[in-house]
């Protein structure tokens, strides 16, 4: 297939789940591994167009980001500071550089994610049915205590097939906090580890990347920008409304087509 159109669906998956609690780590493994686009090449492709996610993100929490840098909103004790992002991040940050050539070397494969979609999956059903009371009805209540706990569910999310998204929001909801308030957080939160992260991971395989790349590149990068944008939208007014239960259900239908498509 044209290496133009592979890059062109692969940033429509990255875009469409990068931000939802379906994994978009696994979803990349298995659209992947079906193309046949895999090693260093397709490891630098993925970091890139991860970027462009991050960038949608970015743009569309502008304002809440802009004043969050102000000095003296760095650690004020309720609402979105620096103080608050640092506490979510702190949990997963520490224990993703502890184990990150293990996670990468051992984990990042058809089995784990296939494991990580299922338990994830009834991770979220188990939030949704003791989520009985919000206390935290907005991302601006939450304390600097209350962004570390949410960090500490980010932990699962190292498990390839997890969910960055779906364990914080999962994790938010048995804290009580109110589904759009911790996809809100888990969304801001997610620019700074991201860019770290993807940061760490482009120096190390940037000498591999070819100027003949660059057209591929860009049609990813662009692509999982506006997809992951449309899809913030969406998946942020479809929190009005609906619970998670429903992404459960579809990481288990894909947990099954993955595991008839690689084991059978």
């Amino acid at each position: 297939m044209d290496q133009n159109l592979i890059a062109l669906i692969l940033g429509i998956v990255e875009g469409a789940t990068e931000f939802l609690p379906v994994s978009s780590t696994g979803h990349m493994i298995i659209v992947g591994n079906y193309f046949n686009f895999e090693g260093t090449r397709a490891s630098v492709f993925e970091v890139f167009i991860q970027l462009g996610a991050i960038l949608a993100v970015y743009f569309f929490y502008k304002d809440k980001f802009h004043a969050m840098l102000k000095r003296e909103n760095w650690a004020k004790p309720k609402g979105t500071s620096v103080a608050h992002v640092v506490a979510g991040m702190l949990p997963a940050m520490a224990i993703g550089f502890l184990l990150h050539s293990y996670i990468k070397t051992y984990l990042f494969g058809p089995a784990t994610v296939i494991i990580g979609l299922i338990v994830g999956g009834l991770f979220m059903l188990f939030a949704e049915k003791i989520n009985k009371r919000v206390l935290i009805d907005d991302v601006d209540e939450l304390t600097i205590w209350q962004c570390f706990k949410i960090g500490l569910f980010q932990v699962l999310s190292l498990w390839p097939g997890f969910s960055r998204s779906g364990s914080t929001i999962a994790g938010g909801l048995i804290l009580g906090v109110s589904r759009k308030a911790a996809a809100d957080f888990s969304f801001i939160m997610a620019v700074p580890i991201m860019l770290i992260a993807c940061t760490y991971d482009f120096l190390k395989v940037a000498s591999d990347l070819s100027m003949d790349d660059l057209v591929m590149f860009a049609i990813g990068f662009v692509t999982a920008f506006v997809v992951a944008y449309a899809s913030i939208v969406w998946f942020l007014k479809f929190l009005n409304k609906s619970s998670l239960a429903s992404f459960a259900y579809y990481r288990f239908v894909v947990a099954v087509i993955a595991a008839w498509y690689f084991y059978m």
